[in-house]
């Protein structure tokens, strides 16, 4: 259990974008930490921010390091990569533990990293990979947390446990991942895809064998897939509908018995079975629902996995991270 005395100290850089301010609204009504800042990017002017009324009603400062460090036991950053690649090792090497959604440290191959994120120029020693429900163990000990990206979250919840099992075939088909966001998983600067006269009414693919994400699904499941992210005109939520096929004699129970046993003891995480999950279920909130078929004429296996990009897929996975890390319950500030 949590072995603090007091309240922790929190602080959130980049407090004004999507997953900053939710951020903001999570820590709020945690009961276990105190926010003691909330900072935008570096160089940023200071500005009230009508959305943290309430939350947080003094001007939020452009990023200062020092006074981040000195006020905070752990620091959540909601920066961009390259922001982010330039101030976490910092704050670690002054004792903070350091909580960050960006994709800066998610790649462990240099190679990758560089591709995608090329303003990371160096990996700090014991980055942890921030999926709350594979990695619990790891993050006890954490003092960098690299919290999982959106569409990955989804596809490897979904996707993991059956593949460990050897439940999947990997020498035919290959496994796709159609997904699906909402356009708040773009982030809050504007820009032509995400005007809303561009996006309203309509549904556009993206990034097709081009998205970083993909490199980031493939690391964590050990196994190529193919992943196609498409653009929704709401506000929140992703839906992934991944097609995978199964070895022979794989039916609907052992793909039921093998995603309970990887979750039945996570709270957030709902298996609904052949009950399908749909975005209206999770918005707004932390939980990942799963839900799957199979045919078993052509072994093929559907699987919808749903969340809330900004919450589980974000802010709520990176407060979930810190409640483990810090010896919290899982759940508080989350449920």
């Amino acid at each position: 259990m949590n072995s603090y005395t007091d309240l922790v100290r929190v602080g959130v850089a980049g407090a004004t974008g999507y997953t900053g301010v939710e951020l903001l609204r999570l820590l709020a009504r945690h009961p276990g930490v105190r926010i003691a800042a909330a900072m935008g990017s570096p160089g940023a002017a200071p500005r009230l921010v009508p959305s943290l009324k309430s939350l947080w009603d003094a001007p939020v400062d452009g990023l200062d390091l020092d006074a981040l460090a000195e006020s905070t036991d752990a620091v959540f950053l909601a920066l961009p990569d390259q922001a982010a690649a330039d101030v976490a090792p910092s704050l670690v090497a002054r004792g903070k533990r350091v909580f960050d959604l960006s994709g800066a440290f998610r790649l462990r191959n240099a190679e990758l990293r560089q591709r995608w994120y090329p303003g990371t120029l160096e990996q700090p020693p014991a980055v942890v990979y921030g999926l709350t429900e594979r990695n619990r163990d790891l993050l006890r000990d954490s003092t960098l947390v690299a919290c999982a990206g959106c569409y990955p979250t989804a596809a490897i919840l979904g996707l993991q446990p059956l593949l460990q099992a050897g439940l999947v075939n990997l020498s035919g088909a290959p496994i796709i991942i159609d997904a699906k966001s909402g356009v708040s998983g773009a982030g809050k600067t504007p820009s032509e895809r995400t005007h809303f006269s561009e996006c309203h009414g309509s549904l556009s693919a993206y990034g097709v064998f081009d998205h970083r994400h993909a490199a980031e699904i493939e690391q964590e499941l050990g196994t190529p897939v193919t992943f196609v992210p498409h653009l929704v005109p709401i506000d929140r939520g992703i839906l992934e509908t991944i097609y995978a096929t199964l070895e022979p004699g794989v039916d609907e129970a052992a793909i039921a018995a093998t995603l309970h046993a990887a979750y039945d003891d996570s709270p957030f995480v709902r298996l609904t079975g052949g009950d399908l999950p749909e975005i209206k279920h999770v918005a707004h909130t932390n939980f990942c629902d799963i839900g799957w078929k199979v045919n078993p004429r052509t072994r093929q296996l559907v699987l919808i996995v749903c969340i809330d990009n900004l919450v589980k897929g974000a802010s709520g996975q990176a407060v979930q991270n810190f409640n483990v890390a810090f010896g919290f319950d899982e759940r508080l500030g989350l449920n």
